[in-house]
């Protein structure tokens, strides 16, 4: 009896002392490449929402876009979403509805909707390196 008890209890320990290791929860703040990987936004909090701002452009020809805040106003909504912000397209000149939901903790998929998500596009980012060498506004 004693043995199993021991042995147990060792079990209960490692189980403690990975869970202790394991990273904690991806967040949606970071440097991520867009779905093109023409770009890399950088999600920061602002307030007691989110904001994004282009720090990464792969054409130095759209230099001008360096700084500029794509991403506003994106609130928790719960189950790891955040929803009720806007997203600005520079290639549609347009800004749309977001929610973000952090897959992992190099994947974010972003939706951009009008109105309602039934009219809308899915869009995964993917986390850019801790080194990437970021634009100047």
């Amino acid at each position: 009896m004693q043995r199993f008890v021991g042995s147990a209890l060792g079990g209960v320990l490692a189980i403690a002392v990975l869970a202790a290791a394991a990273p904690p929860a991806a967040g949606p703040t970071g440097v991520w490449y867009d779905h093109t990987g023409r770009g890399a936004v950088e999600i920061t909090p602002c307030g007691d929402a989110l904001c994004g701002r282009v720090v990464w452009l792969k054409d130095e020809a759209n230099r001008s876009a360096c700084g500029m805040q794509i991403i506003g106003g994106v609130r928790q909504v719960g189950g790891g979403a955040w929803d009720g912000g806007w997203i600005y397209d520079p290639d549609r000149e347009a800004r749309y509805s977001v929610e973000i939901t952090p897959l992992g903790a190099q994947q974010l998929k972003v939706v951009g909707y009008m109105g309602t998500k039934l009219l809308s596009e899915t869009m995964v980012w993917h986390r850019a390196p801790a080194n990437l060498k970021r634009c100047h506004a």
